[in-house]
């Protein structure tokens, strides 16, 4: 499977285990909630579509609307192909969902990766992010590299075009930065709330407000 197919299959898995959708509303979704899928065509996506039928991670069902009738000779109308994702699918997105390997980190494959980031458990997202940031740092610094050797050779716009490029480079980083502080943060906020109820769960208390010492419920007002 190349990168493209298989990044393709991972995004029309994931916007399916939101709900299921028929060709060309999945087709509208990738264009615009996925920017990297802007340029491709039906010609892409159905053969996509097959496969994962075919795999068994997507079944099609025929949308039981009035206006989507069978074709007739009278009607002359199709009728609307709904996909759905299979208990099968669901598993396997959800496997695909585990990897933060360096293709996670490459430039279309982080952006869908990232799109789905509210399904993706925390320690793949801080993984796929800091891939991610090592990724733009070493392009960083090879960018650096190149400029200081070939600064004195090259033109004035030439030049700004080289700057400008850098600089994207490094938003990005800041970017990454922020969200590992903050993924970090998060995690260090949930660890004593999760200490806190295990100690909770162990006291044999299970239900209501926590108690004083002395036994009785804490008053909501106090």
């Amino acid at each position: 499977m190349s990168r493209r197919s298989g990044i393709l299959e991972f995004a029309v898995l994931g916007l399916l285990r939101e709900s299921p959708m028929h060709g060309y509303e999945l087709r509208k979704r990738l264009n615009t909630s996925l920017g990297v899928f802007r340029a491709f065509s039906y010609g892409t996506l159905y053969p996509c579509l097959k496969a994962l039928v075919a795999n068994g991670w997507l079944v099609e069902e025929t949308s039981g609307g009035p206006e989507d009738v069978p074709a007739t000779a009278l009607t002359g109308r199709r009728a609307k192909i709904v996909y759905r994702l299979t208990p099968a699918g669901k598993e396997h997105f959800e496997e695909l969902l585990s990897h933060s390997g360096p293709d996670a980190w490459e430039d279309e494959h982080f952006g869908v990766r990232f799109a789905f980031f509210g399904q993706t458990s925390r320690d793949v997202r801080m993984r796929v992010l800091e891939g991610r940031r090592s990724r733009l740092e070493e392009r960083l610094e090879k960018m650096r590299t190149s400029l200081t050797r070939t600064r004195e050779r090259l033109d004035d716009y030439t030049l700004e075009l080289q700057r400008h490029g850098m600089e994207s480079v490094e938003r990005e980083v800041r970017w990454l930065n922020e969200l590992i502080e903050s993924e970090r943060a998060g995690r260090d906020q949930r660890a004593p709330e999760a200490a806190a109820q295990d100690e909770h769960n162990q006291s044999g208390d299970t239900g209501g407000p926590p108690r004083h010492r002395g036994g009785s419920r804490l008053d909501p007002s106090e």
